[in-house]
């Protein structure tokens, strides 16, 4: 039997995970998200794969199934040579915004699956990385409405200080790329490794 495990509190990718039909656990990983990479792709990667391999740890010490697939994920927007992640405060998330609005960035999310297996020994025995990238198109915005947009809250706690499935929906023009990946989980990417692995 295979147990799944989300290493993240996003409630955005455990609903995505949810409509996969995945029967999963949530397991946050607490690590700082700082990466060596220059990249927005290297990037994600890199942190989707700290996450992964920070609870993969954890699992490692009380492993129960023959099988356990550890989910690490990571969202930056790339917008020119800048790199957003979560804004800092409301005059971060304006900034951010205000650098987005009218013009066309990209969303990278990083994935990493670690596989543990129990056979002589518990162990990991395969892991998997790979980022999709999304090209986003936004409507101009005024300075009116970023602040108005800014002060629901809404883009605290997202990359880019916006959420697609929004509030900023409004502004959105269109995408090129998946969808889901944006919102912070490109699921289908997810379920083709998976199937391809007969791990699903």
């Amino acid at each position: 039997m295979i147990k799944y495990i989300l290493a993240s509190g996003s409630p955005r990718r455990r609903e995505l995970l949810e409509l996969a039909g995945i029967v999963f656990e949530i397991c946050q990983a607490q690590g700082e998200e700082n990466s060596t990479k220059e990249t927005p792709a290297d990037i994600v990667e890199e942190l989707s794969h700290k996450k992964a391999g920070e609870v993969a740890q954890q699992y490692l010490k009380k492993f129960e199934n023959d099988t356990i697939v550890i989910i690490g994920a990571d969202t930056i927007v790339a917008s020119g040579s800048d790199i957003l992640g979560k804004p800092k405060d409301a005059a971060d998330a304006a900034a951010m915004l205000t650098k987005l609005q009218g013009d066309t960035h990209q969303v990278y999310t990083g994935v990493t699956l670690i596989v543990l297996k129990k056979g002589q020994e518990k162990r990991v025995q395969e892991v998997i990385t790979f980022h999709e990238e999304t090209d986003v198109h936004m409507y101009p915005m005024t300075s009116e409405q970023i602040a108005a947009y800014v002060a629901t809250g809404e883009p605290m706690d997202k990359a880019g200080a916006y959420a697609i499935q929004g509030k900023c929906a409004v502004y959105i023009k269109g995408i090129n790329g998946d969808y889901n990946n944006v919102v912070g989980l490109p699921v289908a990417r997810l379920m083709h490794e998976l199937f391809a692995r007969q791990l699903i």
